[in-house]
């Protein structure tokens, strides 16, 4: 049990990793496009402000979520030695964050982006274990 419980924590603490790690490099590599969107995205937040993203930065966010449900998963199932109640329960965790930060973003994104983003974690993320040999 412990095991699973500490495949849970690093399963969500490596997806977060994974996450602003792929937002900091993809501005980098491209700050014209990734790079300017994040920071108008941002200061649409902090003023309040409206924001429309282009669709093609929605879709990424898409894969870039299901990629690090996918590497939080295989994680989480190869640290507790399982792929059926880490996972799941790491899915069930990323998924009530996910409701949270949604919520909190809901005018700044369409609503099927949302729907989608939510949609997917729980999925990705289990099968993100059943890559593990666990």
């Amino acid at each position: 049990m412990l095991r699973i419980i500490l495949g849970v924590i690093a399963g969500f603490i490596i997806w977060s990793i994974v996450w602003v790690g792929m937002d900091a490099l993809l501005s980098a590599i491209s700050p014209d496009w990734f790079g300017r969107i994040f920071a108008e995205f941002q200061n649409a937040v902090n003023r309040n402000e409206t924001f429309t993203p282009p669709v093609s930065i929605s879709v990424y966010l898409i894969f870039q979520s299901v990629l690090c449900s996918l590497i939080a998963g295989f994680a989480a199932a190869a640290i507790a030695k399982e792929n059926r109640k880490s996972t799941l329960a790491l899915g069930v965790l990323l998924l009530a964050t996910g409701v949270f930060v949604e919520a909190y973003h809901w005018n700044y994104f369409p609503v099927w982006y949302h729907v989608l983003f939510l949609l997917l974690l729980i999925p990705a993320t289990v099968l993100g274990g059943r890559l593990s040999k666990a």
